[in-house]
């Protein structure tokens, strides 16, 4: 009776359900296996606390728990929002913008990976509505480009030409729609951008709107 109260009070806090509602479904034979072998419906436990994912954001989604239209949460399993702690995207990415997003119930992990003093890398890969013209480069790489509404330059940020209105854009910060008003402030507009890199990790034969579950490697890459 301990074991199964205590194994019902863990499942309940990785969100599958009240302990009434689990403890009812280990009785129905629903939970199976032991140890790390633990599978509910016959799919393997999710990972307990510091549990962190990877999700191909499509486009028309917005990161946040309470906007109205369609949230990426909805994109998840319901039972992460019924975690205990819930799962939190790691910063955002706007509704137009796709790509690599990260979430995680590890609130100190999250502010970490969004503090401005983290430096992680992410790159953006940007399709624009006019022709490069070849300033671009030198000017996001100076540290002294000054986004309209705010005082401090951006870091130093590195352009990779890959067509005559293709661009990828690696930063190191994380300002308010920075790509876009870099751009902006270029002379040029960004109508499509894709995000393919965040810290160690790459989106990689992800299918768009897909989710999986890093690797214990995976998160101990992002905490270094």
């Amino acid at each position: 009776m301990r074991d199964t109260l205590k194994l019902a009070k863990h499942l309940a806090g990785l969100g599958y359900g009240s302990r009434k509602q689990v403890a009812i479904a280990i009785r129905d034979g629903r939970v199976t296996g032991e140890g790390e072998d633990l599978r509910f419906d016959g799919e393997p436990i999710d990972p307990p606390h510091g549990m962190v994912l990877m999700l191909n954001k499509p486009a028309g989604f917005t990161c946040s728990h309470a906007d109205q239209g369609r949230l990426v949460y909805e994109l998840l399993p319901p039972r992460y929002q019924k975690r205990d702690p819930k799962v939190s995207s790691v910063g955002r990415l706007d509704a137009e913008t796709t790509g690599l997003l990260l979430f995680t119930d590890d609130g100190a992990l999250l502010h970490k990976l969004i503090s401005p003093k983290s430096n992680l890398p992410k790159t953006y890969e940007a399709s624009l509505a006019r022709p490069l013209e070849g300033h671009e480069a030198a000017l996001f790489a100076s540290g002294t480009l000054v986004l309209r509404g705010e005082e401090k330059p951006c870091l130093p940020a590195q352009l990779q030409v890959t067509g005559e209105c293709t661009a990828a854009l690696t930063l190191t910060e994380g300002r308010y729609h920075q790509v876009r008003r870099m751009f902006a402030a270029a002379g040029n507009h960004v109508e499509a951008l894709h995000r393919n890199r965040f810290g160690p990790l790459r989106l990689e034969g992800l299918p768009e709107g897909a989710w999986r579950i890093l690797t214990g490697d995976e998160v101990a890459a992002l905490k270094a």
